[in-house]
């Protein structure tokens, strides 16, 4: 494929992010999409803030705005954060947008005349104490399946069963914690996911040994339960509104009860994906705005997503594992269905990257109860690339991973203190002092050299197939392991000791280093985007640069002899065990494990 399209799991907008949230989306889509703009392809990259339902409303009431003034503030603060991590988004939208509304509400109607979508009376709980129907997430209760006390309305944080409210053992307010609740009717839209379940099946077979297990068997394991018609209409006030448009019929000739649906609003987990494809609209059309244009034409963005166009288009997804459901089914049957109206299609994901939990010392990361280290205080107290290694270095892939602070120390000590950092202060320091800065020429590569561009070469070659592969944890690995080639070489062509005698042979060992740290700047660039930059400069090195060919020729020759270089300034400091007990005062420690 010619065009890599790139979309993570929209932050919601009530609160800063975690490195949780971090971990299971963002960070690895932004890996993914530097490595393949490095490697020449046309990238785009979008991301949003989700920023409808309850919890909106609630939080707004809390700060004591507007739900649209609040998610203004709050989508400007996630995306200066995000920024700031170095996530680099193409487009970084918002799903109130006017472009999703329109959306939203087009693949609606779309829906309803091709039959896939009807009315139903439902029961809804309704809280008395707080005089307002309560949405799924703010009806909390045991779960019947697995007994966890905690599961809210709509799913099981536990378990990740689907629930319907009505399900929950002992349910009870989320707002208020009363338990003052009873049932009442109220008209909604359902979309009628159970007609496609042989498609979504047939479809979620295909992708068996390209997707990840975690994936597949969370999506076939819905399957196998039953797939469930779903709501996707809720009694509120903010989002997008059902009854603003005109509808069509259906194809028993018949249109919605306007009147009944009154007030209501599209459910957040049926308009939040859309958004992925709204927000392209709004990159297209932020781009049109700056160059004086006026709105983007559809074909400037509907080439990402639909119909002969986005043939030659990777959809590549990334998302914690939670959100695996509504993205192998909610979304791709809201597609299906609105693909039988269209003569161009929608495009549905390709390769689908989902992820475990990252934990914090066997507690989860918790935005509502603020446990654990959230991006605003990560950067308070170290640079993002510190964050950005370890996470991805430890991406919770196969398994739920667990943040602590002494491996946090012990691992970014190791592989960006001691052996990146230092092989590059090193090789450079060496060169100012002893070459006058500038790279050296002379001497004929010996065994030594050509033993390290072939091990270098193959060591390349293996992190980009896993880097391809979105294979996180080998990824890192790989990369450390060709920091360690750099370490190597020095010990063994120790240049401080053949200047001695010899000053060609130092200066071949030089040159080789040089180039060394040149490549580590390239190829290091997806994870640690900031130290990448550093090290390019220092070297007289464009930045971002182009991935280094894997054919074999000049992968430790782009350096030319006689090129004035500058050590970089410290590229990491260490993490001291004086800043760790301090930050496990201020942020908890292992004692959480007996609380979780």
């Amino acid at each position: 494929m010619s065009r890599i399209l790139i979309t993570s799991a929209l932050p919601y907008i009530n609160g800063i992010k975690h490195l949780g949230t971090l971990a299971g989306s963002m960070l690895p889509a932004d890996v993914y999409a530097r490595f393949q703009r490095a490697r020449g392809r046309e990238t785009l990259y979008i991301c949003a803030t989700d920023e409808h339902g309850t919890p909106t409303e609630l939080a707004a009431a809390a700060a004591g705005t507007d739900p649209a003034s609040f998610c203004a503030e709050q989508h400007e603060v996630q995306h200066r954060l995000g920024r700031q991590f170095g996530l680099s988004w193409d487009h970084f939208g918002r799903s109130s947008s006017p472009q999703n509304h329109r959306l939203t509400q087009r693949f609606a109607q779309q829906l309803w005349e091709a039959g896939f979508i009807e009315e139903r009376v439902t029961q809804q709980v309704y809280s008395n104490a707080d005089k307002r129907f309560l949405p799924d997430r703010y009806v909390i209760g045991t779960c019947p399946h697995c007994g966890y006390e905690s599961a809210r309305g709509d799913q099981c944080e536990n378990c990740t069963r689907v629930l319907d409210p009505a399900d929950l053992i002992h349910p009870r307010s989320a707002v208020s914690g009363s338990t003052d609740i009873e049932i009442r009717d109220s008209k909604h839209l359902f979309l009628r996911q159970s007609v496609f379940s042989d498609k979504l099946r047939g479809w979620i077979e295909s992708k068996r040994g390209t997707w990840p297990l975690l994936v597949t068997s969370i999506a076939l394991k819905w399957l196998d339960e039953g797939l469930q018609d779903r709501g996707i209409t809720r009694d509120l006030a903010w989002g997008v509104p059902v009854n603003a448009f005109e509808w069509g019929p259906n194809p028993e000739g018949q249109t919605p009860d306007i009147e009944g649906l009154a007030g209501k609003v599209f459910y957040v987990w049926y308009d939040a994906p859309i958004e992925y494809i709204a927000a392209t609209a709004e990159w297209a059309d932020a781009k049109a705005q700056e160059a004086g244009t006026g709105p983007a034409a559809d074909a400037t963005w509907e080439r990402w997503w639909k119909g002969p166009e986005a043939a030659d288009v990777k959809y590549v997804q990334f998302m914690g594992k939670d959100n695996v459901p509504f993205h192998t089914v909610g979304f791709p049957c809201t597609l299906m269905g609105v693909n039988s109206r269209e003569t161009a299609p929608w495009k549905l994901v390709d390769e689908l990257k989902g992820f475990n939990w990252l934990d914090y010392y066997g507690g989860k990361f918790s935005t509502s109860q603020q446990r654990g280290v959230f991006m605003d205080h990560a950067l308070e107290l170290l640079p993002p690339d510190y964050w950005r290694w370890w996470i991805m270095a430890n991406a919770p892939e196969t398994s739920d991973a667990t943040f602590g602070w002494e491996q946090f120390q012990s691992q970014v000590n190791a592989d960006l203190a001691d052996v990146l950092g230092n092989f590059v202060n090193r090789i450079c320091k060496f060169t100012e002092t002893r070459f006058e800065g500038i790279v050296p020429e002379g001497g004929a590569p010996g065994a030594l050299d050509e033993k390290l561009e072939a091990d270098v070469l193959a060591k390349l070659r293996e992190y980009t197939e896993f880097m391809e592969d979105r294979e996180y944890r080998k990824s890192a690995a790989a990369l450390r392991q060709l920091w360690v080639l750099g370490n190597q070489y020095l010990t063994e062509a120790a240049p401080w000791t053949a200047i001695k005698t010899d000053r060609d042979r130092a200066a071949v060992a030089v040159r080789y280093g040089l180039n060394l740290a040149a490549l580590f700047a390239k190829v290091s660039e997806p994870f640690i985007p900031f130290a990448a930059e550093k090290i390019s400069e220092g070297l007289g090195e464009p930045y971002p640069a182009v991935w280094p060919s894997l054919d074999g020729q000049g992968v430790l020759s782009a350096l030319p002899p006689g090129r004035a270089i500058r050590a970089p300034e410290v590229l990491f400091k260490k993490v001291e065990n004086e800043q760790v007990a301090e930050w496990r005062e201020r942020f908890g420690g292992p004692e959480l494990e007996t609380q979780a």
